[in-house]
């Protein structure tokens, strides 16, 4: 994800700074009909090329950016066919006048955490919600500021190098306050955000066109304009964190769980509290605890620059999982995409170190509908989740981590296909990190996730080894162990392997690595933000530098 131009320092070098990075993806496509990897780019395409070159230059207060985007036969923007396409993705002209930044051109920003509106990039799932238009943000001094935009969203598919028709504007005012002349009542972070999306005759015909097809009785008249506002503070207290924000917008168009439009207003209410503490007594050692807790609760609040747009297209708002990012392959199986027509969500985590080398993570959440979006107008829950791990220091030489998760999943709600029973898993796994001469190091890890569902049982080994600073290998294999089919998988009803071998390598601020998968379907998060994919089988060789 490219570092938000915004936050660049500026240069009065008369010479100027040149600085940029490079990133692409190559993708080669080895057709595996027994786990279901056979899309378009399998049966027509071969191979594919992402590449993302990104150049900026300073001078005087100036900053002038561009980035070059290619996409070859890419499944990016749409898993289950390809794109082929290149131009400027990104471009940027900015000028810092005393307190004033003028930024013209393309922008990443948010409003607020997000959830009322949100630029952003994320190349992994093929998301880069850019706007183009103009940006005008004044600092009255190192507390408050005060930021105003207009401008289209980035488009879609195969508009992706053009931008919607729909205008979004916004503003927001935020600074801070202490409460009191020492830190005894602590300091709060204010915040105020309003936000407008103005559709296009051409879409607003077409929201018209449908709803006439509509009994009368669910007839409506759709608004071209939607306003969205939010309010939020922080609270801070010593080692104590608690964060409220609250969103709302108005009454427009959108498209219930039934595909049908209504005309209903939204809201999100979110909190989080933090709180830690290091130095305390257990027994003869010092000990630290940390704590975290986050609720959510959505109610109708898809923003997008369309009622027409589906899945990740088109997005304004930033609803992220509220649900535990995992890491290992069999852990981070089953993902938790948030429902914006409606969830209320908690997650809270523990992490204590009862004394040096040990550390011990709790971590629990839990998701279910509202009513108005369950079965016979009750809640279903649609995600839980519990998990546990240890992390031991054996010797200066060795580490070991053991853990236990246990998850329950909706499948037919996220995965959107009918007839699938939810999941329930219970998934050890364990990792040893061990130092070895000629600054080498040997990593092994390992899970087994039991369930009766979706496609059964898996086990999962990892092998990786750091051969110097500069190279390392690994190879693993996940196996479907105790396989399980529903009627409508396409995938082969017998033991599958799903193995992997890779290698990379690191030259100054380039990294290269290359590897060989087979991956199943499932739901893949980036940042908090999911979407499912197909199965993958093939090879993939990556370069990311940066200049």
């Amino acid at each position: 994800m490219c570092t938000p131009l915004w936050l660049a320092a500026q240069s009065n070098d008369d010479k100027g700074q040149f600085s940029g990075n490079l990133l692409l993806n190559y993708q080669k496509y080895l057709r595996d009909d027994k786990i279901g990897a056979s899309t378009k780019v399998y049966q027509e395409n071969s191979a594919s090329v992402d590449a993302w070159l990104f150049m900026n230059y300073r001078i005087k207060g100036y900053s002038l950016t561009v980035r070059y985007d290619a996409l070859n036969n890419s499944p990016l923007l749409n898993p289950q066919g390809s794109y082929t396409n290149h131009g400027i993705g990104f471009w940027q002209a900015s000028k810092q006048i005393d307190k004033l930044s003028i930024t013209a051109g393309s922008f990443y920003d948010q409003l607020g955490s997000g959830i009322l509106f949100r630029a952003y990039e994320q190349r992994q799932i093929g998301i880069d919600y850019a706007i183009q238009g103009v940006r005008l943000q004044y600092d009255f001094n190192d507390r408050w500021r005060l930021k105003g935009f207009g401008g289209n969203q980035k488009g879609y598919l195969e508009n992706r190098f053009g931008f919607s028709k729909q205008v979004v504007a916004g503003a927001n005012l935020e600074g801070s306050v202490d409460l009191g002349k020492d830190a005894r009542f602590g300091s709060l972070q204010l915040g105020a955000s309003a936000l407008n999306r103005t559709l296009d005759r051409g879409t607003m015909d077409a929201l018209v066109a449908e709803i006439n097809t509509y009994d009368i009785s669910r007839r409506f008249l759709p608004k071209y304009n939607v306003y969205g506002f939010n309010g939020y503070a922080t609270y801070y207290l010593g080692n104590l964190t608690w964060n409220v924000e609250m969103n709302y917008k108005t009454p427009e168009a959108i498209r219930d769980i039934g595909n049908k439009l209504v005309s209903t207003d939204g809201k999100v209410i979110y909190t989080s509290l933090s709180w830690g503490k290091s130095g305390m007594r257990w027994g003869k050692h010092k000990a630290s605890i940390g704590l975290n807790l986050q609720a959510r609760h959505v109610d109708h609040f898809p923003l997008r620059t369309t009622p027409n747009e589906q899945l990740l297209n088109g997005l304004l708002s930033y609803l992220p999982s509220l649900t535990r990012q995992n890491t290992y392959r069999l852990l981070a199986r089953y993902n938790a995409p948030a429902q914006d027509l409606g969830e209320n969500g908690i997650q809270g985590e523990i992490d204590i170190k009862p004394r040096k080398g040990t550390q011990i993570t709790l971590n629990g959440s839990y998701v279910k509908t509202l009513k108005h979006n369950g079965i016979n107008n009750k809640e279903i829950v649609l995600f839980r989740e519990w998990y546990g791990e240890v992390i031991q220091t054996l010797s200066s030489k060795a580490k070991l981590k053991l853990g236990m998760q246990s998850v329950r999943y909706n499948q037919a709600r996220y995965e959107q296909e009918s007839g699938y029973d939810d999941v329930f898993t219970l998934t050890p796994f364990g990792e040893l990190t061990l130092k070895l001469p000629k600054h080498r190091s040997l990593r092994l890890e390992g899970q087994y996730l039991h369930t009766t569902k979706d496609q059964g049982s898996f086990a999962n080994l990892v092998a990786e080894l750091y051969l110097t600073p500069v190279w390392y290998v690994g190879a693993g294999d996940m196996v479907n162990v105790v396989p399980h089919r529903y009627e409508n998988m396409v995938i082969a009803d017998k033991v599958l392997h799903y193995p992997m071998i890779y290698m990379g390598y690191t030259k100054g601020n380039s990294v290269y690595t290359l590897g060989y998968l087979k991956q199943q379907q499932g739901v893949n998060c980036s940042g908090g933000i999911c979407r499912l994919e197909p199965a993958f089988s093939g090879i993939r060789f990556t370069v990311s530098s940066n200049f």
